[in-house]
């Protein structure tokens, strides 16, 4: 994705393209999720995603071109793979 199709709008914009049809519906007729219940909501704590640190990265252009072939989030995907191996280094470290 190249992110042609992405662009910002205005809440005036975003109510007129509703009007017009252009903003694709609810189905009405979509079953409702489950529900989360009383007890998750009384437990529910609100955790704040970590500051990523920006950096350069030297990776072979092969391993970028499959991240990327896997669509939007290469990135997220990358460092997901990097911390399950930081993971399971510490773990076999003790």
């Amino acid at each position: 994705m190249s992110g042609k199709f992405i662009r910002t709008a205005s809440l005036e914009e975003i109510l007129a393209m509703d009007e017009r049809g252009e903003i694709a519906p609810v189905d009405p007729d979509a079953p409702p999720g489950p529900s989360l219940g009383d007890e998750f909501w009384r437990d529910a704590q609100l955790v704040m995603p970590e500051a990523k640190t920006p950096i350069s990265l030297r990776v072979d252009a092969d391993v970028l071109d499959w991240f990327k072939a896997q669509g939007p989030g290469y990135q997220t995907r990358m460092n997901a793979v990097l911390k399950s191996y930081m993971a399971a280094q510490l773990r076999k470290a003790g």
